[in-house]
């Protein structure tokens, strides 16, 4: 039996952290003075009051803690581990994405965006589509795509998709991805699906998704400048992606804004730069 303060010393957890987890009961002294309240505690709890704090580190949940300290089972404790570990590298992922978009909206001298006018015709396209919660986007978009790609081996062009102005707005709307083909199959989710002619403001996301909000930002501000009013919803163009390399530097995404009235001719172009000047060729609207 050591006390208390022997006891913080050999396990590198502090007294007052000592008494916390005896008042919630997570690690109970192997007795208590009933005169002097003194705690003692025996050797053998060194590797639970170690592993407490290790999982108090990580902020496992406290309910999860008292499962993992009161299961037998290995694996059970394992999973519990597993899953926290889970949700921490979820949450790593979304600092680190937040991070990135920072860095880049405080940069001192932003890269300029380059924007073009592009008329684009219609398309058939094999595609998948459904009601999608903004959260779920990326899983969900992982899973059609992998559908996609198992019943178009040979695509016409690059893959895309369309996302309704909901999803941003409310959180959750409709969203289709789709490969170019002549011949698009029904195949579980994959259906023929006519792509309308549209107009498009085109700006093109270098590098991972982590701050493609911040090219999204950029586009709406050269349309603003210039006067132009959003249409439907927004297409991308996935150029170089995750299914073309892992290394998210090489990654090319098209953000196309569909817009009203702007009149470019079948197969002219228009850009910016920062400071919104346009340039490029374009016909009057009728």
């Amino acid at each position: 039996m050591v006390t208390i303060g022997e006891f913080s010393r050999l396990t590198h957890v502090s007294v007052r952290t000592l008494r916390r987890y005896h008042e919630t009961e997570l690690l109970v002294p192997a007795s208590v003075d009933a005169s002097t309240g003194y705690r003692h505690y025996g050797v053998e709890q060194i590797p639970t009051a170690q592993v407490i704090h290790r999982l108090r580190q990580l902020d496992v949940p406290l309910t999860d803690v008292r499962r993992i300290l009161g299961s037998s089972d290995p694996g059970t404790r394992a999973t519990l581990v597993a899953d926290h570990l889970a949700r921490l590298e979820a949450e790593l992922d979304r600092t680190r994405a937040a991070v990135t978009s920072l860095r880049r909206l405080l940069a001192p001298e932003p890269a300029p965006v380059h924007v073009e006018l592009r008329a684009v015709a219609g398309a058939e396209v094999a595609a998948v589509e459904d009601d999608v919660a903004i959260d779920d986007v990326l899983t969900w978009y992982a899973g059609a795509m992998a559908e996609l790609d198992a019943v178009v081996p040979e695509p016409a062009g690059r893959p895309g998709g369309v996302y309704d102005n909901a999803l941003f707005e409310q959180g959750a709307g409709h969203v289709l991805v789709h490969l170019p083909t002549t011949d698009a199959p029904r195949r579980g989710r994959v259906h023929p699906v006519t792509l309308p002619g549209v107009e498009l403001a085109v700006a093109t996301h270098v590098g991972a998704h982590d701050d493609i909000d911040v090219t999204y930002g950029e586009v709406g501000s050269w349309l603003v400048r210039n006067a132009l009013a959003v249409a439907g919803p927004i297409r991308e163009t996935y150029l170089v992606g995750p299914r073309d390399t892992p290394e998210a530097s090489a990654w090319r995404t098209e953000i196309g804004w569909p817009v009203f009235g702007v009149g470019v001719a079948p197969g002219g172009t228009g850009g910016t730069d920062r400071s919104g000047r346009t340039h490029g060729t374009r016909r009057s609207a009728d």
